[in-house]
Parts: C-alpha cells; structure tokens; sequence
C-alpha cells in the first residue's frame, strides 16, 4: 500500500521558519516528480515548490528566496524548508508523487502564521 505522509506543520509567528517533510513507503521517489501545493481557505490550491527525479528544482514567485525543497532519496523523503514566513503563507500542504507509473497525494498538513 503506497502512503505520503507530511509532518512538520504548526503554528509560527511571522518571519519564522518551519521544515515540512514527506514521507513515501511503498514506492520508490527517486523514480519521480514530488511537488508541494498548498492551499489557504478560500482560494485555489497553489503549486508551491518542485524537485524533478534528477534534483531539478523549482519554485512558485512567491516563495522564491524563502523556500527550499529537498530530497533525500536514501530516506524516501522531501523536505520543504520554509523561512520568512508571513501571514500569505498560511495554507493546507500537500505534497504530490508522481511519475509516468503513478500519481499519489499526501493527506496535508497545516501551517499558520500568526502572532
């Protein structure tokens, strides 16, 4: 059975940082795309940052600068480091797999921004 499960969200005060990861058990990463969406109350879900198979990387205008994806094929894991956060930023994040072979979504994960 193929999971993604994100964890790393919470609460931050603005200009704070919080380091969101997926997890992948029943397939292999490495094999595919991983891209993290977010989506904040009222609005379309947004792609936020992309890591390709070969660690092309990729990001949303407004994210640039401030997040970092990363992934660590050896732990089947990406990793979306998210610094400078403000009160824009507060969102569900979903992470997504996928490759020509399949295509899985994470259950997401909330991140507020609030002092």
């Amino acid at each position: 059975q193929v999971q993604l499960v994100e964890s790393g969200g919470g609460l931050v005060q603005p200009g704070g940082s919080l380091r969101l990861s997926c997890t992948a058990s029943g397939i292999i990463f490495s094999n595919g795309h991983v891209v993290w969406y977010r989506q904040a109350p009222g609005k379309q879900r947004e792609s936020v940052a992309t890591v390709t198979s070969g660690g092309t990387t990729s990001y949303a205008d407004s994210v640039k600068g401030r997040f970092t994806i990363s992934r660590d094929n050896r732990k089947n894991t990406v990793y979306l480091q998210m610094n400078s956060l403000n009160a824009e930023d507060t969102a569900v994040y979903s992470c997504n797999a996928y490759s020509m072979l399949y295509n899985y979504w994470g259950q997401g994960t909330q991140v507020t921004v609030s002092s």
